[in-house]
């Protein structure tokens, strides 16, 4: 970069920029960095320190877009302190836990002053400069306590700000957009409609009941001290989804991702279509780069956990007149009485003694071979004779003896040898648990009937429960590859090939039912009708656990319709498939004196490895 334009940017005004900050520019200068690049890295840190700016420099040195002239969003908001926020907190995870994640767990407590608008990295610090100044003329009259009235619909449940003091914060956010709108050029528009805090937002309306008296735990009439606070976010991703990564991994070809655990990852929903399966494409919050990464290496993160807080303007409150130590004292004994309230709400929750109580076990089948080695896996170990051979370890040894072509093996793929392990793993962890597996539906799919048949043998029940062959159970007939229902093994064929098989079972959906490419309404009615069936077969009196195994479209598809929940839209079915892994699960327990199942934690803990890729010692050690 030119000299001229270097000490364009050292020589800031003082009119517009705190000794601090210019500092902390002048530092990134010296180490020799950019100017327009070392504005982005304080603009991306919070303007917070050098090393901050200096270690985000570093981890971004391959990030293609770092020359990029794309600036961060900011948005103002009014955050609670205190106990109120404490409350707001406990309801936030609760409300989380009892009627899972809806649209306000993205966000921690706030009410909006402004929306989220752009604004160059240079003039960033003529917003902190506004904030300021705009909160000192308006700290006298800042209400010391904020009215507050819950408000609740089918769809939102929150707390409404009351007329006065919303006219105030109105002022507020007014005077703060107009001068920083003058200031820095960029257009910041003040939020003058309703003023609320949401509590929850597009929730299932049957959770409506259980989040207002979770609400009404929480005195809105707490002591406070509200903060003014300044946000920034990257407005490249505002659309995507926000993954966390639990485990790290390291790259095995050049398209893929690196990452570590704890790194925030963004992904597109729209670009996984072509993805193969089990991964996704996503680019990593921490260093810019993008590429492909395992998508069972990572959680669902919150909207807000990759946000900056830049600067914040704390208002003279009633809370002042207390000491530190005293607020810490009067917040623990508060949060235990608040504790207290929601433990009473969480009597909701059906007791945890599964043992008591009859279960549905979901499960979708082990690793499968195609999975692997692709679709093509078969042309891989047949010779020319048309006769099978083991071309990698991971390959099954044999394969099942069928009377017809051993080529209808390419749509009815069997569990590759990691597939058998896994699934005799779980039967083990079945077992470990003191799970009293009852009954065993599958569906026809030969991966499916071969992960029973190992949890079986790990729960060490194989001569004592049989498996129910259920074409009901197959997956999504839209998905397959053929465009037609699979030619499966026979009952019979299963049996001559040492499957513990229930030959005396009748279907509920014969082979004949299914159609091929059916809708998604098909799918869904005939998932609900079979697991429905199933259940009314099982004996209400047993206290045992239904396991049924099935595909990746089974574990909405067949539990949704348990618990009493509509289904999703078939774009939003299709995403949260493709992040259930090889023998992922759900739970349902059933309430037999409230007439319903509820869905719960499963009896066994999830399986998570790594990938290993196939290795020829010729390449690198002996040959370049």
């Amino acid at each position: 970069m030119a000299v001229a334009e270097t000490q364009l940017y050292a020589k800031v005004s003082n009119k517009h920029r705190s000794k601090s900050t210019a500092a902390l520019l002048e530092s990134l200068l010296a180490k020799g960095f950019p100017a327009h690049i070392a504005q982005k890295a304080l603009a991306a840190t919070g303007q917070k320190t050098v090393e901050d700016a200096t270690k985000w420099l570093h981890s971004h040195c391959n990030d293609p877009s770092l020359e990029d002239p794309i600036p961060q969003e900011y948005a103002l908001y009014l955050c609670p302190t205190g106990r109120l926020h404490n409350h707001l907190q406990e309801f936030w995870k609760e409300s989380k836990r009892q009627c899972g994640k809806n649209r306000a767990h993205e966000v921690f407590p706030h009410v909006t002053l402004c929306d989220f608008f752009t604004c160059e990295d240079q003039k960033v610090e003529l917003l902190y400069d506004t904030l300021k100044r705009v909160g000192d003329s308006f700290s006298p009259t800042f209400p010391p306590s904020i009215s507050l009235s819950l408000h609740s619909s089918s769809s939102y449940l929150g707390f409404f700000i009351s007329d006065s003091h919303a006219n105030i914060l109105r002022e507020f956010s007014l005077a703060f957009s107009s001068e920083a709108s003058t200031l820095t050029d960029c257009h910041v528009k003040p939020c003058l409609k309703q003023l609320h805090l949401t509590l929850a937002h597009k929730f299932y309306p049957h959770h409506q009941k259980t989040l207002e008296q979770l609400a009404k735990c929480i005195n809105p009439g707490e002591t406070c001290q509200w903060v003014a606070a300044l946000y920034s976010r990257d407005m490249r991703f505002v659309h995507y989804q926000t993954l966390r990564a639990l485990f790290q991994y390291k790259p095995q070809n050049i398209d893929e991702l690196m990452i570590n655990a704890g790194d925030f990852v963004y992904v597109d929903p729209t670009q996984q279509s072509d993805v193969s399966e089990g991964w996704v494409i996503g680019t990593s919050h921490r260093t810019g780069c993008r590429g492909f990464l395992p998508e069972n290496y990572t959680e669902r993160a919150n909207e807000s956990d990759t946000w900056v807080k830049h600067r914040e303007y704390n208002f003279a409150t009633a809370s002042r007149s207390f000491t530190q130590t005293e607020n810490e004292l009067n917040g623990e004994v508060r949060n235990a009485s608040v504790s207290r309230s929601v433990t009473n709400v969480l009597s909701l929750q059906p007791p945890r003694n599964a043992a008591l109580r009859r279960g549905v076990l979901v499960m979708r089948h082990g690793e499968r071979v195609d999975q692997v080695f692709g679709k093509s896996w078969l042309q891989q170990c047949l010779t020319s004779d048309g006769k099978y051979y083991r071309a990698d370890l991971n390959f099954p040894p044999t394969l099942p003896k069928r009377k017809d072509s051993t080529k209808h093996f390419e749509y009815d793929p069997p569990l590759s040898c990691c597939g058998v392990f896994q699934s005799r793993l779980i039967g083990e962890a079945l077992l470990d648990q003191e799970v009293t597996v009852s009954y065993v539906y599958s569906s026809p799919a030969l991966r499916c009937i071969q992960t029973a048949q190992h949890i079986l043998l790990g729960l060490k029940l194989d001569h004592g429960v049989k498996i129910r062959v259920e074409p009901g159970l197959f997956e999504w007939t839209k998905w397959e590859a053929s465009r037609t229902i699979p030619n499966f093994m026979t009952v019979t064929e299963l049996s001559e090939a040492s499957y513990k098989i229930d030959t005396s079972y009748r279907a509920n959906f014969p082979l004949s039912s299914l159609v091929p490419s059916e809708s998604y309404e098909e799918y869904v009615s005939r998932s609900s009708a079979v697991v429905k069936q199933i259940i009314t077969a099982c004996p209400s009196k047993g206290k045992g656990v239904i396991l049924l195994v099935g595909h990746g479209s089974s574990l909405a598809s067949l539990t949704r319709p348990l618990i009493g929940l509509p289904a999703r839209d078939s774009s939003d079915f299709a995403q949260v498939v493709r992040k259930i892994p090889s023998l992922g699960m759900c739970y349902c327990e059933e309430l037999k004196e409230e007439n319903k199942w509820k869905m719960v934690n499963p009896p066994v803990k999830t399986l998570t490895h790594g990938a290993n890729a196939a290795f020829n010692w010729r390449n690198g050690i002996v040959e370049d």
